[in-house]
């Protein structure tokens, strides 16, 4: 992995990835999370661009485009908590993710925490890759949950799917 002049840019063949906020294209993250996440869908635009302002954002770029974006939410001291994570689909199957997860581990803006964290209903092997393991005290942690979400009557983003196997530990 090819570090790039300053510290936030990595490369890796025709990919880059850069926590540059600039760079960001605000429409392909926020069309993806609405129409395509289980956790953001009908996410309104302004709460996405509240979001990310207060994150530390990392997005995957090809060729100049964004292809990919991650986001960190963190007080930069003892936690953080990685979500809205993805890759289009036509840039998957190229070790993206795990590079994306790599370069985010890797950041020293990132260090010396406490606790990492992050909540996934299917990509449970991508970040075993990173060191993730499931919740050794889950009866510990505790959440407060909005009467609605984004659209109203619609599932839990996070609930296994009708006929699922529970994930792997």
């Amino acid at each position: 992995m090819e570090r790039m002049n300053d510290s936030t840019s990595f490369r890796r063949g025709a990919y880059e990835i850069s926590t540059e906020r600039a760079r960001l294209d605000l429409a392909v993250i926020h069309h993806w999370l609405e129409q395509s996440s289980y956790w953001a869908a009908g996410i309104p635009l302004p709460t996405l661009r509240r979001a990310i302002q207060n994150s530390l954002p990392f997005g995957i770029y090809h060729d100049g485009a964004l292809v990919g974006f991650a986001r960190v939410i963190t007080d930069y001291a003892t936690f953080a908590y990685v979500g809205d994570v993805f890759v289009l689909e036509e840039h998957r199957g190229k070790g993206l993710s795990k590079w994306l997860m790599e370069v985010i581990a890797e950041d020293s803006r990132l260090e010396g925490f406490r606790r990492w964290m992050l909540a996934t209903r299917d990509a449970h092997g991508l970040y075993a890759q990173s060191g993730f393991v499931p919740l050794s005290q889950a009866s510990r942690w505790m959440e407060k949950r909005p009467l609605k979400g984004y659209v109203e009557g619609a599932p839990d983003p996070l609930a296994a799917p009708p006929g699922s196997a529970p994930p792997p530990r």
